[in-house]
């Protein structure tokens, strides 16, 4: 994990980040206390924070009653790092929350209530990790009957073909 310590500007709303110290992952956060509310997390450092038992107790308190900036989430962003665009993601397999997530060097921003969307989305890592493979099973069955099917589309052309060329030759 590389932790940027640079001071950064928060990528839907432009205001200046504040980090903030998280010591049960020893990482920086960066939260946009001064207006809309996001939260970015340099690479690898998001899967510390989005299941329900992980510690984000920094995160609560920093946030506590204050008034955010609404923002227009479908704006494009810049990532704060590095100056590539970001992209539209799903963060989870059930495709309920979509984040900003930067190509370029992995950074993810949420907007601010995504997190706690995110986090109720499964109880553990092992709810979330069988939800992937069921996916994922469903995916590959789907291929395979694909493939199935046009292996068996090629399996009658070559028998016909086969049928032809004996036919040809043999007369």
């Amino acid at each position: 994990m590389s932790d940027n310590f640079k001071q950064i500007k928060c990528p839907a709303c432009q205001k200046e980040m504040v980090k903030v110290f998280i010591p049960s992952q020893g990482v920086n956060v960066d939260v946009c206390i001064d207006g809309c509310g996001g939260v970015y997390f340099d690479t690898r450092e998001f899967k510390y924070f989005d299941e329900p038992d992980e510690n984000i107790d920094e995160l609560i308190k920093i946030k506590e009653s204050k008034v955010f900036t609404p923002v227009d989430e479908s704006l494009p962003r810049t990532c704060p790092v590095c100056g590539a665009r970001m992209v539209k993601n799903f963060a989870s397999i059930r495709k309920e929350v979509q984040v900003d997530e930067c190509y370029s060097c992995g950074g993810k921003f949420l907007d601010h209530s995504e997190l706690k969307k995110i986090r109720a989305q499964y109880d553990s890592e092992e709810e979330r990790s069988a939800d992937i493979i069921s996916e994922l099973y469903a995916t590959v069955g789907v291929e395979i009957k694909k493939m199935e099917a046009e292996n068996a589309e090629l399996r009658a052309k070559r028998s016909w073909l086969k049928k032809l060329f004996d036919k040809m030759i043999y007369g």
